[in-house]
């Protein structure tokens, strides 16, 4: 088939407009083969094949520009990378990137040396997928890596497993083949010119088949290896800037806080001692140090009780510890008692102040004895100055605390003097006594719980001091009469049975031993205390004979044996306490549990006999004492309170009831 010969015009144009596309050589080769195809002359055919070879020459040196504008581009794009550094990993990721992107390899990598170690590790990848790789070390000298580090010169190989100019070592072959690395280029890192340069690292183009690096792709490499260490040298500058600065500013801070400290021990100093001065009290000490450490402070006795607090932590209200001895704690009053003991134990092993459970506690101590803890609140950052200036103010407070006590022994003596002579001779003067006990501000004309306390053995001659500790801030007097220790406080809202089991537990800690404690009162006026001495004493011996020692009790806590016992006889209030839920269930539903218990214990026990005596079916007398339970508890017919319930019958049945 004829083809008719075109113009060399048209496939000139044709070069022309591939070159205005930007299509590859290989389509401006084919123009040449379609003007042969199309039956050009020799002549055109010449003419079209010299434009085809112009245009391959136009189409390199168009290649080579856009090539030079993109290397271009990636210098001045990294140059303001670092201009802007803030990250040295995200500027070193870039330039390695850029690397591989630029020189077309499949992978680019940089390695820093590892001073303290001594070798070189990665410390950017792109474009690995080994881990063994990636997590490749290499020593001075060793590998293509070693040698550019050591001679400070840049070294590429068209194939790095057989190349023999480079020490092969069998962790670095084993990384490279496992990455699949073949031809390698790698350039210094250089900081400075000349002899005297110095290598930081080194950055590697590398990929999986063979290949030459041209000159102009060692030299793009060694530009953005520049960069790098530009980017290095910069940061370690800044890091170095940023050190010394948080140096200085730390310094700085130092020597504010010493100055601080400084003027603020020396405003305690004089406010603390002003107070020792003035004789102010624990709570003036409490409430001084409360503003100096801005945290709200408590002082405890060495039983953990309040003393006086200010703030909204603490316990008792300032100024009314007493009322810790009337008014008794609960059960998390004791436990947090028994914490803040533990607390200050542990202070005073570790001669500072602790912090637990959210508080400082320090022990405030006479030689080693434990006066109490002083206790902080709201300043869980307490620092050195602060916690120093912490323990200062517990030292002060263990001074008043003794001065305190000592007062408080001499003032207690001279009182228990009084309590002495009342007890012996209430008749032979009250007036007298009153008046008396007025003058060393002690009024006997107030109602006054007494209790009466006794222990035994060695512990009998600690018992007077433990009382005197017991009493200590809360306005009461103790002393010692007839071998017991009589102690007279303020009611606080605790009745004598509560008042006595208090003391029982606080001073049987305090002595080291059980201390078994009777209560009576209120009583006001020297006879009324005289006469609940009396009944204190009775209810002392009743709780020795009943194997109760050690505890605490009210003659109205004794059953039968406190109607007796007592000056009262509130036969009464015994039936009340031994019936009165039986009653009440009576009197409200119009059952008979009362009748029925009686005939009960009138029949010796027995469900027949007090059936028939009720008149009723025996399972109703079973149904009704099962109810008897369920109001009375399941002791309701052990020995000692069957025998209550029975002379609580008695006692009701002749009361007419």
């Amino acid at each position: 088939m004829s083809h008719t010969p075109q113009s060399p015009a048209r496939h000139l144009r044709r070069l022309l407009e591939l070159l205005a596309a930007g299509a590859p050589a290989e389509e401006l080769g084919t123009v040449a083969a379609e003007a042969r195809r199309n039956g050009a002359t020799a002549e055109d055919l010449a003419e079209v094949e010299q434009a085809t070879e112009a245009a391959l020459r136009v189409h390199s040196t168009l290649r080579q520009h856009r090539r030079r504008e993109a290397e271009l581009t990636a210098l001045f794009d990294t140059a303001g990378d670092l201009a802007a550094l803030r990250d040295l990993d995200a500027v070193l990721r870039s330039i390695v990137r850029r690397a591989r992107m630029l020189l077309g390899t499949d992978t680019a990598y940089l390695t820093l040396p590892d001073e303290e170690a001594g070798d070189t590790f990665m410390r950017v990848t792109d474009g690995s997928v080994s881990e063994l790789f990636q997590n490749l070390r290499l020593q001075l000298g060793e590998g293509l890596g070693g040698l550019v580090a050591q001679t400070a010169r840049p070294y590429a190989t068209p194939d790095y497993r057989t190349d023999d100019r480079f020490l092969h070592t069998g962790s670095i072959d084993a990384g490279v083949l496992d990455e699949g690395l073949v031809a390698i280029l790698g350039v210094p890192l250089l900081l400075g010119s000349g002899s005297g340069g110095q290598v930081i690292g080194a950055l590697f183009a590398a990929d999986r088949t063979p290949r030459t690096f041209a000159p102009d792709e060692v030299a793009l490499l060694c530009s953005l290896a520049d960069h790098a260490a530009i980017a290095i040298d910069t940061a370690k500058a800044m890091a170095d800037a940023r050190i010394a600065l948080a140096e200085l500013a730390e310094a700085n801070a130092v020597i504010g806080e010493h100055s601080a400290a400084i003027q603020r021990a020396e405003e305690s100093h004089d406010r603390l001692t002003d107070l020792v001065l003035r004789g102010g009290d624990v709570s003036d000490v409490a409430d001084a140090v409360a503003g100096l450490l801005k945290g709200d402070v408590a002082v405890h006795d060495g039983s953990g009780r309040p003393l006086t607090a200010v703030g909204a932590h603490g316990g008792a209200a300032s100024g009314d510890a007493g009322g810790a001895h009337g008014g008794g704690e609960d059960g998390a009053g004791a436990a947090e008692a028994a914490d803040l003991v533990a607390a200050a134990k542990s202070s005073r092993a570790a001669a500072r102040a602790v912090f637990r459970d959210g508080r400082w506690v320090c022990a405030m101590l006479a030689g080693q004895e434990l006066l109490g803890c002083l206790v902080l609140y709201g300043r869980p950052d307490l620092d050195g100055p602060d916690q120093r200036l912490f323990e200062r103010s517990s030292v002060v407070t263990s001074l008043l605390l003794l001065l305190r006590r000592s007062v408080a022994e001499t003032e207690n003596r001279v009182r228990g003097d009084l309590i002495t002579d009342l007890l012996t001779a209430p008749d032979r003067d009250p007036a007298g006594l009153v008046a008396r006990g007025r003058r060393l501000g002690f009024d006997l004309d107030r109602p006054h719980i007494l209790l009466a306390a006794r222990t035994g053995g060695e512990a009998r001659d600690r018992l007077a001091d433990a009382a005197v500790q017991y009493l200590f801030g809360g306005g009461g007097v103790s002393a010692e009469h007839e071998g017991a220790v009589v102690l007279l406080l303020p009611p606080g809202g605790a009745g004598p049975g509560k008042a006595a089991r208090l003391a029982a537990g606080q001073l049987g800690q305090l002595v080291g031993s059980p201390v078994t404690v009777a209560g009576a009162g209120p009583a006001a006026g020297p006879r009324a205390i005289a006469d609940a001495h009396t009944e204190g004493v009775r209810c002392l011996r009743a709780l020795r004979v009943l194997g109760r020692a050690g505890q605490g009790a009210s003659v109205a806590e004794l059953g039968f044996l406190g109607v007796l016992l007592g000056d009262h006889h509130d036969v009464d209030g015994f039936v009340t306490t031994a019936l009165g839920p039986l009653l009440e269930y009576d009197a409200q539903r119009g059952t008979q549990l009362v009748r029925t218990l009686r005939a009960y214990f009138d029949c010796g026990g027995s469900l027949t006999r007090a059936k028939e005596d009720l008149h009723v079916h025996v399972n109703t007398v079973v149904q009704r004492l099962d109810r008897v339970q369920a109001l009375l508890g399941p002791d309701w017919n052990t020995p000692e309170q069957a025998l209550e319930l029975q002379l609580a019958l008695r006692l009701h049945l002749l009361s007419g009831a």
